[in-house]
């Protein structure tokens, strides 16, 4: 098969620069930043971000071949801050956001199971509801 091996998606070769940058020379306050190991679902949700700050003009990405682990994000702004800062702040709003999802969904899940048996569950599901699904458990462990 023309796959290559599943770990080499994500795992970081000796030496492998996670995040390079090149500078548009053709369009002014631009620059293309190439980040590795990475595929989609990073790129949609820092572009997204990106696009959400007001000194943003472009924002774009690309992932040139699907067997390619990589994907290019372009980002021009309005010359009051540079790409790359614009891009370390959208990171730590990303992450901010994302942490604050993940507060939320564990405690969404001590409530379900402080509540103790479910009459019905909302998603069809039977059974007798907190005790069933992780008996105490984090939902990471599964």
């Amino acid at each position: 098969m023309n796959a290559p091996p599943r770990f080499e998606l994500f795992v970081l070769d000796d030496g492998e620069k996670p995040v390079e940058v090149a500078e548009d020379t053709k369009i002014p306050n631009a620059a293309t930043f190439k980040i590795v190991k990475q595929d989609h679902t990073l790129g949609n949700m820092l572009r997204a971000q990106v696009l959400a700050m007001p000194q943003v003009l472009f924002a774009g990405y690309k992932v040139p071949h699907p067997l390619h682990p990589y994907f290019l994000l372009k980002i021009q702004t309005d010359g009051t801050a540079t790409p790359q800062a614009v891009l370390e702040q959208a990171c730590t709003k990303l992450i901010t956001t994302l942490s604050a999802l993940e507060a939320k969904f564990k405690r969404e899940f001590s409530f379900k199971d402080v509540e103790g048996t479910v009459a019905e569950d909302p998603y069809g599901a039977t059974g007798t509801g907190g005790q069933a699904w992780g008996a105490g458990r984090d939902y990471l462990d599964f």
